[in-house]
């Protein structure tokens, strides 16, 4: 589907936008690796292309599900895809699932020898998003692991990325890989909007034996979208599969990744969005536990690529701290980090929920940095600060889209500067206006209208990872930016050099140039 203009659809669960999640951080300082560089080893392409069945089970599909309430549980608000030549349609996969151990206690740099363990039977969900018609369908399909910090599925990469989704025409899948998502638990926040809580009947089918297994349900449902497409994508053939993951979900993609991976050979690369400095457990069974090691990099011998994307509240925020583990870039790894930018944010607690790709989200977004809010979903959390209304959604597109000329091409993006830490490791070099320097950068750091910053947010339940806006004084507008014309041409100027880095896609920086313009600064 090419065009970008869609409407919003009834909110289905505004908690399920609240998908983060502080991971326990420990006091590991080891310093974080140098400047990121990237080697002169010529990738294979293209890399992307249809596993060897032999490697995974392909589960049993059923569906499309009707039952119950009639529609898929599943926030936060969708969108009428109707309106794009979308279609959204839920299934049930089944099989037997297997959890994996090791040997040996896992490494720091990521290159485990996993092996299976134990099998168990089960029966999971999968929400799928495509195209209606098969001519608008670019061949990509990105499988996306839910995030259940909030007590129940929430798909985050699908609110930061879906207009890039949508207006190239792939399809997205949504995996209910662990068992909160369908029993409950964890936080109280959505219990009542966990899978069997919030439609008994629908999900009546459903047995999770437990998150020891979710890395196979993971490669399972992979499967089912290379080898029953003509029930998953509705006959049409994918070309390249992405796995991807934010948060809480990112930590389990990391043992994927170094892991299973390995073994499975289902995915044509990695989106790791919001990691921390070590993985999720492989095993979690009392008798064999096997901890993932503080720090957890990412093993670079997988020969698919992993873009590890980070804010400035994965790299130093507590609990997560993922400078430990930052790694130089590779041909096949690739690390990119944001200034001005939270783990969630005004985008994806509530604009990016309405966003139709007509720029009025843009324009909202560009206003949230003078007038900020500081609670989210109609005050269900209310933070002590305004929060962060960074350019995250925006840069994390970009990401998506070069994660995908990659695994189809071989060709990895360019090298992106990392974010500049203090000597301690825990916070910032920060310019005169408090902003972080470093980073791949944009217009909203480098012709700011507010500080932006992932750290300083205080407040109840997930708030102090929604980092912090505090917009500038009409007096430091007007020494900035003396008349308006002298602000637009400035932004555009940096929106230019933020397209050519690769950091800004063109259609995106069309929407921003529309909005400055649009805008009274400097006026």
């Amino acid at each position: 589907m090419k065009s970008s203009k869609f409407r919003p659809l009834v909110v289905i669960a505004c908690l399920a936008a609240v998908s983060v999640m502080a991971a326990g951080c420990s006091s590991n300082e080891d310093e974080a690796a140098s400047s990121s560089t990237t080697t002169t080893e010529k990738p294979v392409a293209p890399l992307a292309g249809p596993p060897e069945p032999t490697k995974v089970a392909t589960p049993a599909v059923e569906g499309p599900i009707t039952t119950g309430s009639g529609q898929a549980v599943l926030g936060p608000p969708k969108f009428d895809l109707s309106t794009v030549g979308y279609t959204q349609e839920e299934f049930f996969i089944s099989g037997d699932a297997t959890s994996y151990t090791s040997a040996q206690p896992l490494s720091e740099d990521g290159k485990w020898s996993a092996t299976p363990d134990t099998s168990a039977p089960y029966t999971s969900r999968i929400v799928v998003r495509r195209p209606a018609n098969e001519a608008d369908f670019d061949g990509t399909v990105v499988v996306e692991w839910l995030n259940v910090s909030g007590g129940l599925d929430a798909d985050p990469d699908w609110t930061y990325t879906h207009t890039e989704i949508i207006r190239s025409g792939s399809a997205w899948v949504g995996v209910s890989a662990q068992r909160v998502g369908i029993y409950g638990g964890g936080s109280s926040l959505g219990a009542s909007l966990a899978l069997k809580n919030a439609d008994p009947v629908r999900y009546e089918p459903l047995v999770h034996p437990g998150d020891d297994y979710s890395y196979d349900i993971f490669s399972q449902a992979g499967a089912a979208v290379w080898f029953d497409a003509l029930k998953v994508l509705g006959g049409f053939e994918p070309t390249t599969v992405l796995a991807a993951g934010e948060s809480q979900s990112a930590f389990r993609l990391t043992t994927y990744v170094n892991a299973i991976a390995p073994l499975a050979d289902v995915y044509d690369g990695y989106l790791v969005h919001s990691r921390a400095a070590k993985g999720a457990p492989l095993a979690t069974e009392p008798a064999t536990p096997v901890p993932a090691p503080d720090p957890t990099l990412s093993r670079t011998d997988l020969k698919v690529p992993v873009l590890v994307f980070s804010s400035e509240t994965d790299l130093v925020g507590a609990g997560l701290g993922y400078a430990r583990a930052r790694q130089p870039d590779t041909a096949f790894f690739a690390g990119w980090e944001v200034p001005g930018t939270a783990h969630a944010d005004a985008y994806s607690l509530g604009i990016g929920d309405k966003d139709d790709g007509s720029g009025v989200a843009d324009a909202e977004l560009f206003a949230a940095m003078s007038t900020p809010p500081a609670s989210v979903y109609f005050g269900i959390i209310n933070c002590s600060s305004p929060i962060n209304a960074g350019p995250h959604t925006y840069v994390v597109r970009s990401a998506l889209a070069a994660l995908r000329t990659w695994a189809i091409t071989g060709q990895a993006p360019a090298a992106m500067p990392q974010l500049d830490l203090d000597t301690a490791q825990t916070n910032y070099v920060r310019n005169e206006f408090g902003i972080a320097e470093g980073g791949i950068r944009t217009p909203q750091v480098d012709v700011p209208i507010a500080t932006l910053s992932g750290l300083g947010q205080e407040g109840q339940s997930f708030c102090g990872l929604f980092g912090t806006t505090v917009p500038f004084t009409a007096e430091q507008l007007a020494a900035q930016y003396p008349d308006h014309q002298s602000f637009v041409t400035a932004w555009n100027t940096s929106l230019d050099a933020s397209v050519k880095a690769g950091a800004i896609l063109q259609d995106d920086a069309d929407q921003l140039r529309t909005v400055a313009a649009n805008s009274a600064i400097g006026g």
